[in-house]
Parts: C-alpha cells; structure tokens; sequence
C-alpha cells in the first residue's frame, strides 16, 4: 500500500507542470474572452446572422449559394466587435477597477498590458474591416460607423458626461443587422432599417435595467447613467416608454407570417405588462433586475423566431 501511494504522489508531482501549462493556457483564453467581452460579440453575432438570413429570404437567395459572404461577413462582424469592445477596455482602464463588474478585466488585473489590448482592438477592426470590404463596401461603411459611434462617440464622449450615453451607444449596438442585410442587398429594403430599430429601441431598457443593478458603482466612478443622476422613479419611466415605442415595429414585418406577429405581440405586451404589473410590488433593483433577464430572453426569441418564421412562410 505504501508502495501504491508513492506511486500515486510521484505521478501527481509528475503532472503538475502539464496541469499547470494547462491552467495558464486557459487563463490566458479567459483573459483574451473578456478583453474581447465575448458575451457581447456572441450576441450580436445572431443578430447579424438574422439580417443576413432575412436578406436572402426577401431577396429569394439560398443560403448555401452564398456560403463565402455568411463567412465573410459572419466572422468580419465579429471581429470588428471584438476590436471595438476591446478599444473600450483600453480606454475605460482608468475606471473598471472602480466597478465590481469590470475589475477583473485583464487590464485590470494586469494579465494583459495596455498596449496588447490596444493591439487587439487596432487588428481586429481593421481586419474585420477588411472581410466586410470582401463582401460590399455598404458592409464596410456601416462597420465602420458602428465603431466610431461605440469607440468615440460612446466610450469617448458621451459615457463619462451625459446620460444620454446609453442612446448614443444604442446606436453602434444597431447595427450588426444592417450589416448583415448589406451584405446581401446594398440598398437597404424597409425591412433593414425595422431590424436597426428593434435593436436601437431594446437596448435602452436592457441597459437602463443593468444602471439600476450597478448604480452605486456607476456612482463611484463617476458615470453619470440616468439612475445615478435623476434616480430610480424616472428611470423606470423611461424603460416603460421605450418598450412601448416597440409594440407597432413587429408590424412591418408581416411577411414573416401571422404566427411571428402574434409572438413578437405577446413579447412586446409581455414585458410591458410584467414591468407596469410589478411597478410598485418589487424593490427598485429586483424590478431591474426582472426587466434585465426578461430583455435578454426577449432578444434571443425575437430574433430566432424570424429565422424560423422563413422556413414557414
């Protein structure tokens, strides 16, 4: 037995600088994911791939015979994304250590200096730049508005000095759709511009949500969010009127059939309904906190159910 144990223990003791290769690798990976802000660029990726799908729909092209540009403007889109977010993360180095949601941010913590991240951010923009070129220059101009609205007018400008900083971000977060419409159909059908809408008009809510949880750390590093500034009354006043001015949209898109419009309906009055119902019955930030998860379910059905609705109608 005394022999089987040393054995045991002079395997461990053997392994433990593969383990540990192993755990720095996948450190490394986690750092490279956040810097990125991977949640992010995972999410505007179905929204971009929606547009793209809705194009060929509308436009009566298969998927399949236009393989090159889906990979072109998939991962071009992403990666300009990934490039943005990260541009953000070098700028905002100064106050994530502030906040309890950022403070483990590579550039944080140190595991990647100022200047990788920066490097990042330049290579991946203009590389993803370069892919949308690929496929249509519409997809590149609305790229690269995309990322001076979120690096400069955003992250800049408008986050450490107004709270309309959320609308002004609003609209970089738009335009992954319009990207991937591009690709496809340059000029831009109504259809487009509904998809930008639905996604300029949900992110005020879902953001306003989010300022409610993390007021005090907003405060404390002096971003002025609506809550932080004029409080929690008026901001969910505000998350209500936004969600409303969603309930018309899904009706441009009645192409998609009746059973997309009765779900996008049902969605829209849904989250209405569930904010006004709990208004007054739940603390502030628990109330913020039902309107964030309800926004985030909301968005990922939305738009899988106009992909579906496709193969249907």
């Amino acid at each position: 037995m005394v022999e089987d144990s040393k054995m045991v223990e002079d395997s461990t003791l053997s392994a433990s600088p593969n383990t540990a290769h192993v755990s720095e690798n996948s450190s490394i990976w986690s750092d490279f994911l956040a810097a990125i802000k991977i949640g992010i660029v995972n999410s505007n990726f179905i929204t971009t791939f929606t547009g793209f799908w809705l194009a060929l729909f509308f436009n009566e092209q298969h998927f399949l015979e236009n393989l090159d540009k889906a990979f072109f403007t998939l991962i071009g889109s992403s990666l300009i994304i990934a490039g943005s977010c990260s541009l953000n993360n070098y700028i905002d180095r100064d106050i994530d250590p502030l906040m309890e949601r950022t403070k483990g941010r590579p550039t944080v913590t140190g595991s990647f200096t100022p200047l990788t991240v920066l490097g990042i951010g330049i290579g991946f923009t203009l590389t993803g730049l370069l892919m949308l070129l690929v496929v249509s220059s519409v997809a590149a101009l609305i790229g690269l508005a995309g990322i001076l609205t979120y690096v400069v007018l955003y992250t800049m400008w408008s986050k450490r000095l107004y709270t309309i900083n959320t609308v002004i971000g609003s609209i970089s977060g738009a335009v992954p759709p319009l990207i991937g419409w591009a690709a496809i159909d340059p000029n831009l059908h109504v259809v487009a511009w509904v998809l930008f809408l639905i996604m300029f008009i949900w992110q005020p809510p879902h953001f306003l949500a989010l300022a409610m949880r993390r007021c005090e750390e907003y405060r404390a590093a002096g971003i002025p969010m609506l809550p932080v500034v004029h409080g929690f009354e008026l901001t969910k006043r505000q998350i209500l009127v936004w969600i409303a001015c969603l309930l018309p949209l899904p009706l441009y898109l009645y192409e998609l059939g009746t059973p997309f419009l009765i779900l996008a309906t049902v969605l829209n009055i849904g989250w209405l309904f569930l904010g006004f119902a709990q208004y007054n019955k739940q603390e502030d930030t628990k109330w913020a906190s039902m309107m964030f998860v309800y926004s985030l379910n909301y968005l990922t059905i939305l738009f899988v159910s106009m992909i579906v609705a496709t193969l249907f109608a």
